[in-house]
């Protein structure tokens, strides 16, 4: 089964430290947590502290390794766990939807699973078509898994990527500002397993 920490691992090399970006619709960020929609997180409380020393923020809070912690239980538990991650048996898929997951949001990468795992499925004869609801649960896993021993993880993993970059480039589409970020996000569509 699929390891949290080399996805963490990888998704954190995207991520980066400390951001506040007017532009980023998460607004103030820190290692991809945006303080937007997550601004209970309880690492705030400390990167608040470590701020008003501004001559050594961020470099401050990037060497507490309680702050790090934090990050890594933020992740698991609203990125990793919420998606079953623990029972993919394809560690490349599972880097995959984490990213995608952290980067668009959990439903978003459920729901790219489901209609992947549906296209794929010729037509009901692999397994029965589920629900695109973005909600991982046992028939998205059962499908998972009948794939994986049908077909294996290639074309899987092709297909979330297609679906995770017409994600961006729809999303550039409709509002030119995003586009500074297109190289970065295009660096997470990879048809290459990590």
């Amino acid at each position: 089964m699929a390891n949290f920490i080399e996805a963490y691992n990888i998704t954190l090399k995207h991520e980066g430290g400390y951001s506040y970006d007017i532009d980023d619709m998460g607004g103030e960020t820190y290692k991809g947590i945006a303080r937007r929609y997550y601004p209970s997180w309880e690492g705030w409380a400390i990167i608040d502290i470590y701020k008003e020393d501004y001559s050594s923020f961020p470099n401050n809070a990037y060497n507490d390794s309680s702050l790090d912690l934090k990050v890594k239980d933020f992740y698991k538990a609203n990125y990793w766990d919420v998606n079953l991650l623990d029972e993919c048996p394809s560690q490349p898929v599972a880097n995959e939807l984490f990213d995608t997951g952290v980067n668009m949001g959990i439903s978003r990468a459920g729901r790219f699973l489901q209609k992947a795992l549906n296209v794929l499925n010729k037509d009901g004869q692999i397994y029965p078509d589920i629900v695109e609801d973005g909600k991982v649960g046992n028939n998205t896993i059962k499908a998972l898994k009948a794939h994986l021993s049908y077909k294996g993880d290639e074309y899987l993993y092709k297909v979330l990527n297609i679906l995770q970059g017409m994600h961006y480039i729809n999303y550039m589409t409709k509002s030119s500002i995003q586009e500074k970020f297109a190289f970065g996000w295009l660096k997470r569509v990879n048809f290459i397993k990590e």
